[in-house]
């Protein structure tokens, strides 16, 4: 529609006198239909100024594209409104309502009003925010020089009115002088007297932080015949490597954790039939693949799964990260989508609330049940990235609101999103685990989802997450959060089991040698055990879990120790009760409701072996997580798998897909194909 063809319409039609406050209305709903066009998931503008605005495309870029939205007139009702609106809005009117701060105000947190929150008062929260380091102007780059002369002239001059070549110049000068400031939280950037400038995504390298272990030693049965270590069920491990190979690059050695990628996959195991026994182990013996003689003992279990009429209410409190490390389209965006799909597998009587931390910590959601879903929604869109990074005072923020609404009945839960890039506030990893550890006691759990790259602070998240009893994982993608999130959610919310522990005792006289592959940050003393003070790991609703034991039989001729001087005679034959024993398997858990532990004992006995071309389902699994176990010892360097490389690992793989619901495991052998590519040495 053109100028003329308006003018017609308005002409028959009598133009109502112009209103104040319908015109602050209109502005509002005209600005805020703005804002959600520019948040798009993966958007790549860097801020609308005032000009892009007012003709439609994104002034930030040379190429600007048009908008990806659509303005519907609902009638000429609303097109009088917009011209008288048009006639008394001037450039100078707008630069002054976008100082505003946002509508969304920053609730009272429930343990006292007006609390201390990093020098900042709660009621401030949303108004005020910390000034960043300013950063080197980039007067090429500014709005109105990146528009065409005529363009920025012509609209310039018919915003201001009559003195057009006045208010241009002013206006150039704000939009020159504005500069981002970081805060964070609710509000978009705190604005200089300009447009809003919305700072480049953050982006930083190298920076990622694992905890850095040793492997599992092979250990002689003889010398040192137990093994105790808690259970693990996170997988935060495989979603990190998934990335660094789709990137082009291996993963750090440390940031590859093999259980996690083994527990990544679902498996067919039994299930348990009642709660009160809430696993069932499945045991299988087949010969190691990459070293003759040798064999691998595999412990699966599978946790009770809940029907839906058996779930608890959830009592959720979403943790959320804000600050300026979370700028970037894998980050909050992300973030916000992931937490949207976590709504939609909640009941209407399930209650989420909301805080947020940058420079400081803040209550954007006071508990509010998901059937009225729509102000959740709304909180969550509100959401902005800028400032340092107060996670302490976060943690202790969402642990009192989750303390002020407890329900012994439901699910008491926070679950932390961020980039584990703490910088203010409690920043050591032994203070927030003791703190976690006394909160844990109430019922209140902790899980953690970590977004991003180059900055991933996994080695806290990993601290947090297990002494939180609650799972870590790693979202990539969004497909990676609808697994976390909507596929696993029970697993992921409901404990089925906590404090979940394992103990091996190798028969030396059937065992010469073994070795646990992974779990090196859940190694547990052997008195341990049987401590019931002593925190594990929880299984949560039909979770899988998957142990992988190499063992070396007496007798064999491809020992990694040699024996020693003095060792008695060979041990293989002897006539005792447990001669066709490799081991006893016993497993510690505590229901949910409980303290003290049950026991569950299982012999490893030779009729659990089996051959890797059994067609059964079990030996079928113990394939699938034998490459995998494979593929994560080639990925830190192939110690202990000799001469066994990553075509081997996609044959045993291909053989063991199965069923592959979700096209998991056909992504996991491309991976494999990606990392032999990656380390397949070039040629001059």
């Amino acid at each position: 529609m053109d100028e003329r063809q308006l003018k017609e319409i308005l002409g028959t039609e009598e133009v109502p006198p112009a209103d104040e406050n319908a015109r602050k209305q209109a502005i509002n709903l005209a600005l805020a239909a703005f804002d959600e066009a520019w948040r798009e998931p993966h958007e790549k503008h860097q801020g609308f100024g005032l000009l892009g605005r007012l003709i439609g495309r994104d002034t930030t870029r040379s190429k600007g594209r048009p908008m990806r939205m659509r303005l519907v007139f609902g009638g000429t009702a609303a097109a009088v409104l917009v011209m008288a609106t048009a006639s008394v809005f001037t450039a100078r009117n707008y630069l002054e309502m976008r100082r505003l701060p946002p509508p969304m105000q920053v609730v009272q947190d429930p343990a006292g009003a007006g609390r201390d929150l990093g020098g900042m008062r709660e009621h401030e929260f949303a108004a005020t925010e910390q000034a960043a380091p300013a950063q080197a102007e980039d007067r090429s780059n500014t709005v109105v020089d990146r528009l065409a002369p005529n363009v920025a002239q012509t609209t310039t001059e018919k915003a201001a009115g009559p003195q057009s070549t006045d208010a241009r110049r002013q206006l150039e000068r704000q939009y020159r002088r504005s500069k981002p400031v970081q805060g964070g939280g609710l509000s978009t950037i705190a604005q200089s007297p300009g447009e809003a400038v919305r700072p480049p995504h953050y982006q930083d390298v190298g920076r990622d932080q694992f905890q850095s272990v040793e492997q599992n030693p092979v250990k002689r049965a003889v010398e040192d015949p137990i093994s105790t270590f808690s259970i693990d069920v996170d997988t935060a491990s495989y979603a990190f490597v998934r990335r660094q190979l789709n990137r082009g690059v291996l993963p750090q050695t440390d940031a590859v954790r093999i259980e996690e990628l083994i527990n990544y996959f679902t498996y067919d195991y039994p299930l348990p039939e009642a709660r009160e026994r809430p696993f069932e182990t499945t045991v299988t013996v087949t010969p190691s693949p990459w070293k003759a003689g040798s064999k691998l003992i595999h412990v699966g279990i599978k946790g009770y799964d809940i029907e839906p009429a058996e779930k608890p209410r959830s009592n959720l409190v979403f943790l959320l990260d804000v600050s300026g490390s979370m700028n970037a389209p894998d980050k909050l965006p992300l973030m916000v989508t992931s937490m949207k799909l976590l709504l939609d597998v909640l009941g209407p009587d399930d209650t989420v609330a909301i805080v947020v931390y940058a420079g400081a910590a803040g209550t954007v959601l006071e508990p509010t049940k998901v059937a009225e879903k729509h102000k959740i929604l709304a909180a969550l869109d509100r959401l902005r990235a800028g400032g340092s990074t107060a996670g302490a005072e976060g943690i202790r923020q969402a642990y009192a609101l989750a303390e002020a609404s407890l329900d012994d009945k439901a699910v008491n839960r926070v679950i932390l999103a961020t980039d584990g890039d703490f910088n203010v506030g409690i920043t050591n990893r032994e203070e927030l685990k003791d703190f976690i550890e006394r909160k844990r006691a109430t019922g209140i759990f902790l899980s953690v989802l970590g977004f991003g790259q180059g900055n991933l602070n996994d080695h806290l998240m990993q601290t947090l997450a297990q002494n939180g009893n609650g799972v870590a994982a790693h979202i990539d993608t969004l497909n990676e959060a609808r697994k976390v999130l909507v596929e696993e959610a029970s697993s992921a919310l409901f404990p089925i089991a906590k404090d979940v522990k394992i103990q091996v005792e190798f028969n030396p006289d059937t065992v010469a040698e073994y070795r646990l592959i992974g779990y090196e940050t859940r190694a547990l003393a052997r008195e341990d055990f049987s401590n019931d003070k002593v925190d594990a790991g929880d299984i949560g609703a039909g979770h899988t879990v998957t142990v992988i034991y190499e063992i070396t039989p007496v007798g064999s001729d491809h020992r990694m120790i040699e024996p020693s001087r003095y060792e008695t005679t060979p041990r293989v034959g002897r006539d005792t009760a447990f001669a066709d024993e490799y081991a006893f398997l016993k497993i510690r858990h505590k229901l949910p409701d409980q303290d003290r532990s049950t026991l569950i004992t299982t012999p490893v006995t030779f009729g659990h072996e089996t051959t890797h071309e059994a067609s059964d389902p079990g030996a079928r699994e113990a394939r699938w997580a034998t490459a995998v176990a494979a593929f994560g010892q080639l990925l830190k360097g192939g110690q202990y798998t000799g001469a066994y490389g990553y075509d081997d690992v996609i044959a045993l793989a291909q053989g063991a897909k199965g069923e592959d619901r979700f096209g998991y495991r056909a992504e996991f052998i491309n991976l494999v194909r990606l990392a032999r590519s990656v380390s397949a040495p070039t040629k001059d």
